[in-house]
């Protein structure tokens, strides 16, 4: 559609056009352009006030729409959870169907190559690096398309059909009502399902199912060219093994049909303790590789700290809390090893043998076996409850510059004994998460670039910067941190590859898919060709010319 133009346009406008307008002028005077030339974690984006900017938004009210744009109180689409990168957008969809993303995408290709717009799927705001805004560009906020009604689908091969933007905690306790569950987690429920499914979705049982992308049965996209496709292994492969952690680039996941199990009713969540790493390792290795083992196996490494057993993202209560308070690390790098067992009542006999026989073949430290039992709901959505007093506390809302390694099992020892005790000298900005997963499970298919070996660890420092905090607490120490731990990867050619990545330039991100880069590009030329859709991940600049193969 044509959009008006000045001066012209002023003879049609309504009082609420106008308004909008001199918004724009103003929003072009308050906040500076310093991230035009510059990669400043705080930087804050501008609106110029040009008549550009009018014509989109004038374009933008003539849609056809069962939702609403907003223009004005959008700066909420301009945070994330990492909370260091502030893109103001131009406006905000609030979809009530997959038309309104389709029509919003298709309006602006056919703005063309020359038009600067873009486009960014906001699910619950959990991105580190600002990578769901769109500085100038439209923020869909997916968590308010409810289409299709959420659905469980029960039988031989049950599976729920749910919106891209529900989140996992919402499926979760519908399907439970049917006795079902979804297979695979992350370790946050809060979080939409397109958005994990954009990345890959990592928990405790990636290393027995894979990650969410490899139990995804169907996906509904719309892709940068306003195309809605229905998708899957049989159906238009490619742009589903696109879509599939391919990091918003080839199109937005507007349904998916998630693959199901049935539910389990309780969990009971072990934590024990080494104090050397390859003990801890071999065990864990152990654990992954076994046909009988627990239901979740996850790690973190505790250094000079005295909370041994609880941190910031799970409420772990043992039996014994006089044990656990007792326990005294004595200035010890110390590694935990969580594991869960998933039972119901009627079970419990059944359950506790298989647990003593498991860990009968482990070696960690004596009297360091701290038990709980708790419900399957309360296991699941352990972080939420840590979140709430966080924030009770102001302290969710803080800088969270965290780092994401994937490390072959080969190098995780040359890994550890470089960062742990050494590059980092303790763990009381936040906790950090290892253990290994089975590339078995992962569909070398799906966008997702692992590295190439069978066996590889997850590991992730999840820190927090607090607040007027200069000393090891604070984000330039972080950040100072983990460039060292990446530096420290690229020099020793560990073969890391990083999950959630962020990168500045085009060249790095060539380097992080290596052989699999021209794919990516072929697929962002047949289903983005302009470059519209996830400008925050900056690793393709609309109006430039894609590279060709």
């Amino acid at each position: 559609m044509r959009s008006l133009s000045p001066p012209y346009a002023f003879l049609r406008m309504n009082n609420t056009i106008i308004i909008r307008f001199f918004m724009v002028l103003l929003l072009g005077f308050v906040t500076d352009r310093s991230h035009l030339c510059s990669n400043h974690p705080f930087a804050t984006s501008t609106v110029p006030p040009d008549s550009g900017s009018y014509n989109i938004l004038s374009s933008l009210e003539t849609l056809s729409l069962d939702g609403h744009f907003i223009f004005d109180n959008i700066h909420h689409a301009a945070k994330d959870f990492g909370n260091r990168y502030h893109f103001l957008p131009l406006a905000v969809l609030h979809p009530k169907s997959v038309s309104d993303i389709s029509s919003t995408i298709k309006h602006v290709f056919e703005m063309g190559p020359a038009s600067e717009l873009t486009v960014a799927a906001r699910g619950h705001g959990h991105s580190l690096e600002g990578q769901a805004q769109a500085h100038r560009g439209i923020i869909i906020n997916m968590e308010s398309l409810r289409v299709p009604e959420m659905h469980v689908h029960t039988g031989k091969l049950p599976y729920v059909d749910v919106s891209g933007g529900e989140l996992w905690i919402n499926i979760l306790h519908e399907t439970l009502k049917h006795g079902l569950t979804p297979k695979s987690w992350t370790d946050y429920l809060h979080l939409t399902v397109g958005g994990t499914l954009s990345n890959a979705g990592i928990s405790g049982q990636a290393f027995r199912h894979g990650p969410q992308i490899s139990n995804v049965y169907q996906l509904e996209v719309v892709t940068g060219k306003g195309e809605v496709v229905t998708c899957s292994d049989k159906q238009n492969a490619d742009l589903f093994y696109a879509v599939l952690g391919g990091l918003g680039q080839f199109g937005i996941i507007t349904r998916a049909r998630i693959s199901l199990e049935p539910a389990p009713k309780m969990v009971k969540w072990i934590r024990v303790l080494y104090s050397d790493f390859s003990v801890f390792t071999k065990d864990q290795e152990h654990l992954i590789l076994s046909e009988n083992s627990f239901n979740y196996i996850e790690g973190f490494v505790i250094i000079n700290r005295t909370g041994l057993l609880n941190n910031w993202r799970s409420s772990f209560n043992p039996k014994d809390p006089l044990q656990a308070s007792q326990f005294n690390s004595d200035g010890r790098t110390l590694f935990c090893l969580e594991m869960a067992t998933y039972f119901n009542p009627d079970e419990t006999d059944i359950m506790d043998q298989k647990t003593e026989s498991l860990l009968s073949k482990l070696s960690y430290l004596p009297s360091t076996l701290f038990l709980s039992e708790i419900s399957y709901l309360e296991f699941l959505d352990r972080v939420h409850i840590s979140e709430l007093k966080l924030r009770a506390k102001g302290l969710w809302e803080i800088p969270h510059p965290w780092l994401n390694l994937l490390i072959p099992k080969s190098r995780i020892h040359d890994f550890a004994k470089k960062v742990f005790g050494n590059i980092l000298t303790d763990t009381s900005n936040g906790p950090i998460l290892i253990y290994p997963v089975n590339k078995s499970k992962w569909n070398n298919r799906t966008s997702l670039v692992t590295p190439d070996e069978d066996v590889f660890y997850l590991v992730a420092f999840l820190t927090s910067a607090m607040p007027s905090s200069t000393g090891t607490d604070g984000l330039d120490h972080i950040l100072t941190q983990n460039k060292r731990i990446l530096n420290f990867c690229e020099k020793a050619h560990l073969g890391m590859k990083q999950y959630l990545p962020h990168y500045s330039t085009q060249e790095e991100w060539q380097a992080h898919f290596g052989p699999r880069w021209k794919v990516f590009v072929q697929r962002k030329s047949a289903y983005d060709p302009l470059a519209i859709l996830a400008p925050g991940q900056r690793i393709f600049q609309k109006a430039l010319p894609l590279l060709r193969y």
